[in-house]
């Protein structure tokens, strides 16, 4: 199975990427098989609702299309509503669910909601 992406030797494999917006916000992401998959993304508290995470996205779809992926992935907790918002308006759609996968600091079971939008559209667009 390999290091966790997030893990300094899963930050080194060759297919994982990513993208930095200062010490505002960052994108992990990776893409082999023609897919790819948002691992991580994270925007400090006092840099949101000011479409950072919108952009982050964006370039990570680009960066996911020149490295050849037809379709990219993600998983959300159905509860994160604001970051359901952004991937909705990236054009990504709910393709499954993962029931009880997250837990919130109470206890309770959250669905991770399992998003998927395709890519090839034909066209290499966004920005790196």
């Amino acid at each position: 199975r390999g290091a966790p992406p997030n893990s300094p030797a899963g930050l080194a494999d060759p297919l994982a990427f990513l993208l930095v917006e200062g010490d505002a916000g960052f994108l992990l992401g990776r893409a082999v098989a023609g897919e790819a998959e948002l691992l991580t993304v994270a925007v400090a508290p006092e840099s949101r609702g000011r479409g950072l995470g919108q952009r982050l996205v964006s370039r990570f779809l680009y960066q996911a299309r020149l490295r050849g992926a037809e379709v990219a992935f993600l998983e959300v907790a159905e509860n994160n509503a604001p970051a359901r918002a952004v991937y909705c308006r990236a054009g990504f759609t709910e393709s499954g669910r993962r029931r009880g996968y997250y837990r919130t600091p109470e206890g309770r079971s959250v669905d991770a909601l399992v998003l998927a939008r395709v890519l090839t559209d034909g066209a290499v667009t966004g920005s790196t």
